[in-house]
């Protein structure tokens, strides 16, 4: 039998708070214990970032961390972008978060198992770098793996939000709402 420990954690806005398993997976905790399926798992070995979340605002590989490294952490995940969602929820009540948004727009998607892991790796990354060029998207998305679209569609989706390619939407670098953020409205 497994240790247990009492862990608090906000997810999408939420505060839960448990016992679970000393090496139970984040994504683990998240899917099972939580019903949070958007975040998949794929390769067990990090290699794929299918499972990529938010933590304290940065997207980490949820199969790497023990849920109880989240313990008093924020996490998001892809339920937790759409509008309405808590928080963490940057579109507008019942709307798409604007890089899900893109992906639609673009068709930057096909079977879309690496959809949600690569939509969480892109809202880290344009709040790091809201003038991303579609090299640094590429690079950015190193971690994630997509076996259908070739990333084209991915990279385009996703400079359409950048500030030089496009107008940033609510809720990314730039846009609507980010006033209070370094590197705010242009």
């Amino acid at each position: 039998m497994s240790q247990q420990v009492r862990i608090t954690v906000t997810v999408n806005g939420a505060r839960h708070t448990g016992d679970v398993p000393a090496r139970q997976l984040l994504v683990f905790y998240l899917r099972e214990d939580l019903g949070l399926t958007g975040t998949k798992v794929g390769c067990d070995t990090s290699s794929c970032g299918a499972c990529t979340v938010l933590l304290g605002g940065e997207s980490v590989k949820s199969c790497t961390l023990f849920a109880v490294q989240a313990d008093g952490e924020h996490v998001t995940t892809i339920e937790g972008l759409a509008g309405g969602a808590g928080a963490a929820g940057q579109a507008p009540p019942g709307g798409l978060h604007p890089v899900q948004e893109a992906f639609r727009e673009h068709h930057a998607l096909q079977c879309g198992y690496c959809t949600p892991g690569m939509v969480m790796a892109l809202v880290s990354l344009l709040r790091e770098e809201p003038a991303a060029t579609p090299e640094q998207i590429r690079r950015g998305l190193e971690g994630n793996l997509c076996r259908c679209t070739g990333y084209t569609p991915i990279v385009r989706a996703a400079a359409s939000l950048t500030r030089p390619h496009g107008p940033a939407g609510p809720g990314c670098p730039g846009g609507p709402g980010d006033a209070g953020r370094a590197g705010g409205p242009a």
